[in-house]
């Protein structure tokens, strides 16, 4: 293991260093965190998602006795399974993060009793290197996708060279300030410093745009700042233009309960939800159980992941079975708390790699400023209006990292071996080439199928990994692998 770092996981910075290096942290995991909520329909609940991330990190950082450094966020792995719940409400939301969350635990009681050879069977650096190396190269399409879009709505230019322009500039600006070597500080900071040269690049372009009438250059869309302040009617909204609480899942399953009728934002979302029923119970735990079950396996990938940059194997300590209940009860406190199932972020991995900052009083400390700020709405409004082009810019750089990470675990691999060359190539080939498994639960009258469960391409790709890994140690131990 590689280590090289410059604040090891039991260090502590100075407290203005640590404010500095959270808030960074918080910004590599803000576009993730909030982009979740928005697929599913419920963008008002962004800053509940910010609350749930940070609660879901705390509770992760209890489990593991602050041994790890890992950031919890929402998952997009659950993606399809949120829209099952959705349809039920909040309720449903809760019921199915619980579902995940508990299959976590469960896990980790066999690891207890168990051991955790099974897992290193199952999961071998045949199979986790390109998982892992799949991880980043499966949101490269999203994060290049972003670098070319503005915020604000243009017809007809969802490609933006502007928008280009501004992602590259943060890039380049994280690049620079990572790799050169006088000023140490800007080493440690540098994606506070590259979304921040990006922003106001990006600000100036918008604001040419809007003198000269030209929506091409209008890059920024500052209206959630606005909206923030003014109501619909054009009135001020008083104090919860500054502090105002995030409607999270467990407050607004209790308005259900109560009432007996779903909310605005759900109705919104999904028009033809209907409250929790024990129908809808089976088909949301049909929905989340098998997505958590294989969601273990890039849990697996992404400490290892995170052990190979930090030099310090967490698998062995603080352990598997504490980093599953910190994961596993960390998301249902995140979604109860917040909106949605929360998972160990890449982008946070990505961060300690790139600025060498492994200090857990950092994660910590990024999980309380999420709370904190959450609840504050100018701050919310003010980071929602970063670019996408910016965050674009920046995920170059940490979903590089995730993915090179992964590649550099095959430096051990025997790709000669033809049994290591299909297990790679199966994982990398399927995942790159996004193939899903969808499940049929229900069908139609017509004999139609209605409704599946979409198991992930990254999910797929593991699965077909180690069977294909299981079945060539099969042939290798048979008399079919032996020479004459």
């Amino acid at each position: 293991m590689e280590k090289n770092l410059i604040f090891d996981i039991h260090d502590k910075p100075k407290f203005g260093q640590l404010i500095v290096f959270a808030f960074q942290q918080l910004l590599a995991i803000l576009a993730a965190t909030i982009a979740v909520p928005t697929i599913i329909g419920l963008p008002t609940q962004i800053p509940a998602a910010i609350l749930g991330a940070g609660i879901g990190t705390l509770v992760y950082q209890l489990f593991t006795r602050k041994n790890s450094p890992v950031f919890l966020g929402s998952s997009f792995a659950f993606l399809n399974s949120l829209g099952v719940g959705l349809a039920y409400g909040y309720c449903g939301i809760i019921l199915g993060s619980v579902v995940a969350g508990l299959v976590y635990v469960v896990i980790a009681i066999v690891i207890h009793f168990a051991g955790t050879n099974w897992v290193n069977k199952l999961l071998p650096p045949v199979i986790i290197g390109p998982t892992v190396a799949l991880i980043g190269l499966s949101l490269a399409g999203a994060a290049m996708g972003d670098i070319v879009k503005a915020n604000v709505a243009q017809p007809n230019a969802a490609y933006n060279l502007v928008s280009l322009f501004c992602g590259l500039v943060a890039f380049f600006t994280i690049v620079i300030c990572s790799t050169q070597k006088k000023v140490k500080m800007a080493r440690l900071i540098p994606f506070i410093i590259g979304i921040a040269a990006g922003y106001v690049v990006a600000a100036v372009f918008t604001v040419i745009g809007k003198a000269a009438g030209i929506d091409y250059l209008m890059i920024i869309n500052f209206q959630p700042v606005i909206d923030n302040f003014v109501a619909a009617d054009g009135t001020f909204k008083g104090i919860t233009a500054f502090f105002n609480y995030p409607d999270f899942a467990l407050i607004e399953a209790i308005k259900e309960i109560a009432s007996g009728n779903l909310s605005a934002s759900i109705l919104n979302a999904n028009p033809d939800a209907t409250i929790l029923n024990a129908g809808g119970i089976a088909e949301v735990i049909i929905a989340f159980l098998p997505v958590a079950l294989v969601v273990f396996a890039e849990h697996i990938a992404d400490h290892k992941n995170l052990s190979s940059i930090i030099g310090k194997d967490l698998i062995e300590e603080p352990g598997l079975k504490r980093t599953l209940l910190g994961d596993g009860v960390g998301s249902i406190m995140g979604t109860v708390f917040g909106i949605c199932p929360n998972t160990t972020y890449g982008e946070s991995v990505g961060c300690v790699a790139i600025t060498r900052n492994a200090s857990v009083a950092t994660i910590t400390t990024t999980a309380f400023m999420c709370i904190i700020l959450s609840f504050i709405s100018p701050v919310m409004a003010l980071l929602q209006t970063i670019p996408s082009c910016v965050m674009g810019g920046v995920c170059l750089t940490l979903y590089g990292f995730i993915a090179v990470s992964g590649l550099k675990m095959f430096k051990d691999l025997d790709l000669g071996d033809n049994k290591n060359l299909f297990v790679v190539a199966s994982i990398l080939i399927s995942g790159i080439g996004g193939l899903t498994i969808q499940i049929p639960y229900a069908i139609a009258e017509d004999g139609a199928v209605s409704k599946t469960i979409q198991i992930t391409a990254i999910a797929t790709a593991l699965i077909i990994g180690i069977i294909t890994n299981a079945i060539l140690t099969k042939v290798e131990n048979s008399k079919f692998g032996k020479e004459k």
